[in-house]
């Protein structure tokens, strides 16, 4: 789900989660599997929304504060927080968010700009919003809001 929303046609899914009282999506071909496991070994010197590594059978994940990344804030560790597994760019991430929800399908005819509240220094991570099931989904270029993490690697 990278690149500007206006030259996107037909339907996608999203999966969906919570960052604090954000509900947000990528596109469901990104995810490789959703993790309860939260255990992971910290990394020095890493940049502040680097919470650390974690060697996911036999591979070495980087696990990031999601929230911190994208300017929402701290993901809180409760009994609902889920690392989300994603290839960027041949490397492993895992997202840490707060909760997972579900699948939505959607048309990109029907995907709207973020709105001014959700641009800023980070709005470059949003494709655009999108309603499902009565709700306002933040749709995440999650590409580009790795794009740091996977620069040399």
């Amino acid at each position: 789900m990278e690149g500007d929303i206006q030259k996107r046609i037909g339907p996608f899914q999203a999966s969906c989660f919570y960052i604090g009282e954000a509900l947000c999506g990528i596109d469901i071909n990104l995810v490789q599997e959703i993790n309860k496991q939260i255990n992971y070994t910290v990394v020095p010197h890493s940049p502040d929304y680097v919470l650390g590594i974690m060697n996911l059978r036999g591979r070495i994940v980087t696990i990031i504060d999601f929230g911190k990344k994208l300017g929402l804030g701290n993901t809180k560790i409760t009994d609902d927080t889920r690392i989300i597994i994603v290839n960027s760019k041949e490397e492993q991430i895992g997202l840490m968010v707060d909760k997972i929800t579900d699948v939505i399908n959607g048309k990109w005819e029907e995907v709207s700009p973020p709105p001014a509240n959700i641009k800023g220094i980070q709005g470059r991570y949003f494709l655009g919003v999108c309603k499902a099931r009565n709700k306002l989904v933040a749709l995440l270029n999650v590409e580009e809001a790795l794009a740091d993490e996977t620069k040399g690697s």
